[in-house]
């Protein structure tokens, strides 16, 4: 099925870009969330008119995640676990134990677990990590996460 897309979607495209995707995903994804529309002529017709006013959506969203991203800088974090005597974790520090503790760390921005990436998997030693924070629209910012033994 042939789609509009009205906002950037991963490896489909960009906004106003065509894409072709099966029909369940366009049906039951991407036309109820507003993210795409039916590739028609009137559709196309209309897409051109509305060009402007849809690209600068998108602007104001990755200035608003630069924003949280510039809130996020410099963030520092310490998270309590128990701990053996060799710096292994009883247990794992993982998305949400960082969430919450940015979130009371930093007032302002409310982080939500699936921004934090983990490639690794969760924590499960203790020391200093570096954590990406992914903002969307390509906006990443880092906080530093010392997870010490309680």
């Amino acid at each position: 099925m042939n789609v509009i897309l009205l906002e950037k979607i991963g490896k489909l495209g960009s906004v106003g870009d065509q894409a072709v995707v099966k029909a369940g995903y366009a049906r039951n994804y991407l036309f109820p969330k507003g993210m795409a529309i039916p590739a028609t002529t009137a559709n196309l017709a209309d897409l051109e008119s509305r060009r402007a006013e849809l690209l600068a959506a998108p602007n104001e969203k990755v200035a608003a995640a630069q924003g949280r991203a510039d809130k996020l800088r410099d963030v520092r974090v310490s998270i309590a676990v128990n701990a053996g005597e060799e710096g292994r974790l009883f247990g794992s520090v993982g998305t949400s134990d960082i969430a919450d503790a940015v979130n009371a760390t930093v007032t302002d921005v409310e982080l939500v677990k699936a921004e934090v990436r983990l490639p690794e998997g969760p924590i499960r030693t203790t020391g200093e990590f570096e954590i990406v924070i992914d903002l969307d629209y390509d906006v990443e910012a880092v906080v530093t996460v010392e997870v010490v033994a309680a």
